[in-house]
């Protein structure tokens, strides 16, 4: 009786630390993920803070950061290129990506990444004449791992009707299940997942938050509008998730989102 109470116990003992080491995350493939909406710098106070928002930024200790609003060189942001700015004072790596000119600048996409770009592309996002030009950044990058993951940034359109939003969203599903690399879509969507845009990228995307926590405005939020997606579903786990309670830097909360690469199986 004792010895198959010794097998018994070295079994489960076996299966419980088998199930343990599946589930610990390998740090080499955790990928640590913010999407940020800077208001083009201009804090709530009214002022420009470049510091604030970079302190904001830092305090997570992010990998990749997408930020929307995003302003180089034009006349209201002090002729500053704001994601090179930004990324000299968090240590990242800064990439910009044009949606439009504007005051006699460029207005769009920002990326900040801890990892050097293997590759980049601005994909310009369909519009409606008459309104404004949107853009999705995307990024390659190698992680610890040495595994090639895809990074993407954008901001769609902010009309009540949402046609832009939903052609939008069309067509940056277009450009990115072109393959199955393991990738990361971010950004301010300007629409609550109830609507038509989020139903079509919900349909090929994983959802980080199945809850619907508020991102917008900051000081008092009341609708979500600011997501982390991820595709295939398969290769991503959610080890943590998180509006961060910021209510001065933009009229965002800027979302966090710690995920781990699973192995390709």
């Amino acid at each position: 009786m004792n010895y198959f109470r010794s097998l018994s116990f070295l079994f489960v003992t076996l299966l419980l630390g088998s199930q343990l080491s599946a589930q610990t995350p390998d740090s080499s493939r955790i990928v640590r993920v913010l999407t940020y909406n800077i208001l083009h710098g201009k804090t709530l106070k009214g002022d420009f803070d470049l510091d604030l928002i970079a302190s904001v930024i830092s305090k997570e200790k992010p990998d990749l950061v997408a930020l929307q609003e995003v302003d180089y060189k034009t006349n209201r942001s002090k002729k500053y290129d704001l994601v090179t700015e930004l990324g000299i004072r968090t240590g990242l790596s800064p990439l910009f990506a044009r949606a439009m000119y504007y005051d006699d600048g460029e207005y769009g996409e920002g990326i900040l990444s801890k990892y050097t770009f293997l590759t980049t592309t601005n994909h310009p996002l369909p519009y409606t004449e008459g309104k404004e030009p949107r853009a999705a950044a995307e990024v390659n990058v190698v992680i610890k791992s040495g595994d090639t993951i895809r990074f993407v940034g954008t901001h769609l359109d902010h009309e009540a009707d949402g046609h832009n939003r939903f052609i939008q969203a069309e067509e940056v599903n277009r450009v990115l299940k072109r393959d199955d690399v393991p990738t990361i879509l971010v950004g301010d969507l300007n629409e609550t997942p109830e609507n038509r845009a989020m139903q079509l990228l919900f349909k090929d995307w994983e959802r980080s938050f199945a809850d619907n926590v508020f991102t917008f405005p900051s000081d008092e939020p009341i609708k979500k509008i600011d997501y982390v997606l991820f595709r295939p579903a398969n290769r991503w786990r959610v080890l943590e998730k998180r509006v961060i309670d910021e209510r001065v830097a933009s009229d965002h909360r800027p979302v966090l989102v710690v995920l781990e690469l699973l192995p390709d199986n």
